[in-house]
């Protein structure tokens, strides 16, 4: 190897210039068929066209008999045409696998007969552990999920098998020096056999239009039952499981080893550390605070606390990577690779998801051996083919479409974008000291290897010679690295904004630069925390390296996304595109992907067009789906809550209460967030106008913080408040965004966006008490033209008869009062108001028997014609000044 020469006499070969020549990108294959990628992509158009138009099985039995046969024919006489042909076979049998996947199945009719709200005996064994979590100063929960063995009462046991997601709760001791929560309530373990009273439910989705499908959710972890118990109730009967149970050996040992690497990272790393590293390694949820969810969803960094397919990814590589280090072949290292991350995915328990991704990294390694490394996007269309022929219905979930998503932006964009940007610049700086080298490179490299040498010639006078090429190589090509994170980080911004406008609005404005830092560091902090677990059964000492490795780079990630997730602009929402920007972005991403191999000029077009489509979908707020010139109530479905959208004639929007836990109860549920945002998203609805607040009950209020920050309301209005934590942070809240907060009081008449408002309660001189109180509802008529409606919150029958007294408000449409209870919805209320239509919003089997048989009677005798939440769902009336026309906001 030759020394490179010294300050003064320059080596003419070394440091001459090239001129720069038109040549072909470096690295770049010619584009090959990839018949599995097609197919794959066929095989996902047949089952988005059999979820949006169903046909009769035989039609699709015959369109993929008569493709098969066609394509056989052109086979050999016609390629060309053959090849269209076989891709339409492979949509019919993908239009075919959904709707064979998705013929209902029925439900166990003695479920509906046992899951009533009435308190029932089961006899259950536990196949999915929880952990004890405190819920309030008093109180104790866990959540764990049983297999049903009996199901009655004393007398009548009823053998039954169902998965039963079981709430348990127990009072907290009052002296924590003696009592601890072990104490009061015990951790039920894998195949403990239980006998307890407990209430059941049905789980049942939120019937909104958006709504999340919590039932399939359900479904999908085995779950067909809700329900409650005390702890104090609770009896272990002997034995482990039941004989002939579905209860397994292995299952008792994959929850001994789970529950032993919690208690290793528990040990080895700090409280809030460990919370993180149990979502991050194990997909343990439980510990983690809702500040810290919220600030890696603002970020869009969420991923890195479930163990995703990312995860899974990060944790193939290294082991892969690890054993060709050890000079293992190609096959057994693959061998290796796939069993550990089918262990890891077994040890997790985390469900279709990160089985999806092993399954996926299982046929890309198999792929990859049988098509010698050359063809990513083939390898990357058989892993994809095989999870939808095993699950047809998982490319329709968000997950599978962002892990299918990411991986062919990376495949189809990245991987040949960067091939001819920054690829062979890297490759330049390999051997760079050897001058022969450069004959093997293109004249622009070989330039750009000179230009180095000639800078560390000129550092050398004050370094000497061996420090300053060696530094240079490194310094570049960490800047090389650097750009490839940003570029894939970018474009990875760019192609996930249209999944995740649809299915988080999140536009993530501050996702590229956390993912930037985020992304690398997990690719720190996983193996070094698998490393350290595993070294911490050998010996503690040994395990505090890479223990403080993966603490470092936990509080990288966390401070990365704390910061960012503190700017305002994190708090950025979206609404539910509509169909032309899906289409439009589809079609961006498409262009990107097809135009990435070829001339630059197109290339960067296809990258403009993606860059552009993302803009518009994350800035361009889409048309509320209204009726012009009609006023409109919907009473959104939040179950034994009130929320309620008036929609003015003009398009502007008020909505009264946010929803929420009844009786104050402690719940990470978060309504605003979940049910009623989700809704208005789905509408196209991105700000509101007014948010009124009808009093001070947690069913009415529990979702305002989400609605306060993801509308930003122009004001609010409330009547009669008292202090209590919940509400003073609700005024908090207001104060934060710089909402103006409005009392309205009984009497207060205004034209409010082409309606006529009128306040009948509470009166200006009302008391208010310690705690809200049904009495304290605002009440409001709202007129336009001749039609009008009362909307009363909760008020009480000696609200509502001093209304009927003072004001005789003539209402087309009534909200009825407190979900149908028998405190309200009086005579002399329905004689003053004479309705035509009556709403009322009650949750499914509530356990208060709402509505009363009373209140249903006192309605058919005025000719009432009334709807219900629970058995319509979302429901909305339209009233165009002269008649009122009501119509279902879901389907049934």
């Amino acid at each position: 190897m030759s020394a490179l020469p010294a300050l003064g006499s320059p080596n003419p070969i070394a440091l001459r210039t090239i001129p720069a020549t038109p040549t072909q990108p470096l690295a770049l294959q010619p584009t090959t068929r990839q018949p599995l990628l097609w197919a794959a992509l066929a095989y996902a158009a047949g089952i988005i066209v059999a979820s949006q138009l169903s046909r009769p099985l035989g039609l699709w039995f015959a369109a993929i008999v008569i493709f098969i046969l066609s394509a056989a024919y052109y086979a050999d006489r016609r390629p060309r045409i053959a090849f269209p042909i076989t891709l339409s076979a492979f949509a019919a049998l993908g239009a075919l696998s959904l709707q064979l996947r998705t013929i209902p199945t029925p439900t166990n009719a003695q479920l509906f007969d046992l899951a009533d709200g009435r308190e029932v005996l089961v006899i259950a064994h536990v196949f999915r552990e929880g952990e004890i979590l405190s819920s309030g100063v008093h109180e104790l929960r866990q959540r764990i999920d049983v297999e049903t063995e009996e199901i009655g009462d004393a007398g009548n046991a009823i053998p039954i098998r169902a998965g039963l997601r079981l709430a348990i709760y127990a009072k907290a001791p009052d002296d924590r020096a003696t009592g601890t929560p072990a104490e009061s309530m015990p951790l039920y373990r894998y195949g403990e056999r239980l006998h307890f009273p407990a209430k059941l439910r049905l789980p049942r989705n939120f019937r909104n239009p958006g709504a999340f499908d919590y039932q399939g959710y359900l479904a999908d972890n085995g779950i067909a039952l809700l329900g409650s118990a005390n702890a104090a109730e609770i009896e272990r009967l002997p034995g482990l499981t039941a004989a002939g149970s579905t209860g397994s050996r292995l299952e008792s040992i994959r929850s001994r080893v789970h529950r032993s690497i919690r208690n290793q990272i528990h040990r080895l790393w700090q409280p809030r550390e460990a919370a993180l590293m149990d979502a991050a390694v194990l997909g343990e949820d439980a510990f983690l605070t809702p500040a810290t969810r919220i600030d890696f969803q603002r970020s869009g960094t969420y991923h890195i606390l479930v163990v995703s397919g990312m995860n899974v990814g990060i944790l193939a590589f290294v082991i892969f990577w690890s054993m060709r280090r050890l000079r293992l072949s190609d096959a057994l290292a693959s061998l290796l690779t796939v069993a550990l991350s089918v262990a890891y995915a077994y040890l997790t328990q985390v469900g279709p998801p990160v089985w999806r991704s092993v399954l996926m990294v299982t046929v890309y390694l198999a792929v990859r051996l049988l098509y010698r490394n050359r063809s990513m996007l083939n390898a990357w269309g058989a892993a994809a083919l095989a999870v939808m022929v095993f699950n047809p219905k998982a490319l329709l979930g968000a997950s599978f479409q962002m892990t299918f998503l990411s991986v062919l932006i990376i495949a189809a964009v990245a991987v040949p974008i960067l091939a001819r940007t920054s690829a062979p610049y890297r490759k330049g700086l390999l051997n760079l000291a050897t001058p022969s080298f450069d004959r093997q490179l293109p004249p622009r490299i070989t330039q750009f290897r000179l230009d180095l040498r000639l800078i560390a010639s000129r550092l050398a006078v004050f370094f000497g010679d061996r420090i300053p090429l060696p530094a240079l190589a490194t310094i570049t090509r960490a800047g090389i690295s650097i750009y490839d994170i940003l570029f894939v980080s970018t474009l990875m911004q760019c192609g996930l904004v249209l999944p995740m406008s649809m299915y988080f609005h999140r536009a993530t404005v501050i996702g590229l630069p956390a993912n930037s830092v985020a992304v690398p560091l997990t690719g720190v902090l996983m193996p070094s925390a698998v490393a350290a677990i595993a070294l911490s059964y050998l010996a503690v000492p040994a395990a505090r390296i890479p223990a403080s490795l993966a603490a470092w780079a936990m509080t990288g990630i966390t401070g990365t996304v704390g910061w960012l997730g503190g700017f305002r602009i994190a708090e950025y929402r979206v609404a539910t595109p509509p169909r032309p920007a899906i289409v439009l972005g589809l079609a961006a991403l498409t262009a990107a992907m097809l135009l990435a191999r070829r001339r630059r000029l197109y290339a960067s077009i296809g990258l403009a067009a993606l860059a552009i489509s993302a803009l518009c979908i994350s800035l361009v707020p889409p048309s509320p789906r209204i009726h012009r010139n009609t006023m409109e109530l919907t009473a959104i479905d939040v179950g034994e809550g009130d929320s309620l959208l008036v929609v003015a004639p003009n398009g502007k929007t008020l909505l009264i209460d946010a929803g929420g836990p009844t009786g104050g109860q402690s719940t990470d549920f978060d309504y605003g967030e979940n049910v009623v945002s989700s809704y208005l998203w789905d509408r196209g609805i991105q700000r509101l106008d007014a948010v009124a607040l009808s009093h001070g009950h947690s069913d009415h209020m529990g979702g305002m913080h989400a609605i306060l920050k993801n509308f930003l309301p122009q004001e609010v209005w409330i009547g009669a408040l008292p202090h209590t934590p919940p509400i003073d942070a609700f005024f908090a809240d207001a104060a934060a965004l710089n909402i103006p907060v409005i009392r309205r009081n009984a009497g207060e008449s205004f034209s409010w966006n082409e309606m006529e408002i009128q306040v009948l309660a509470p009166p200006a001189d009302q008391p208010t008490l310690a705690q809200p109180r049904n009495d304290d509802s605002l009440v409001l008529h709202v007129r336009y033209g001749a039609t009008s409606m009362l909307l009363e919150g909760d008020a009480e029958k000696p609200v509502e008869r001093a209304i009927a007294a003072a004001f005789r408000p003539r209402a087309s449409l009534l909200k009825i009062g407190h979900h149908g209870s028998s405190t309200s919805t009086t005579q002399q209320l329905l004689d003053a108001a004479q309705p035509q239509y009556a709403v009322m919003s009650l949750g499914f089997h509530n356990s208060f028997g709402f509505p009363r048989r009373d209140v249903l009677e006192r309605l058919a005798a005025a000719r009432v014609r009334t709807y219900r939440t629970d058995l319509t769902g979302a429901m909305s009336f339209y009233l165009d000044g002269k008649t009122v026309t009501p119509a279902p906001a879901c389907c049934p």
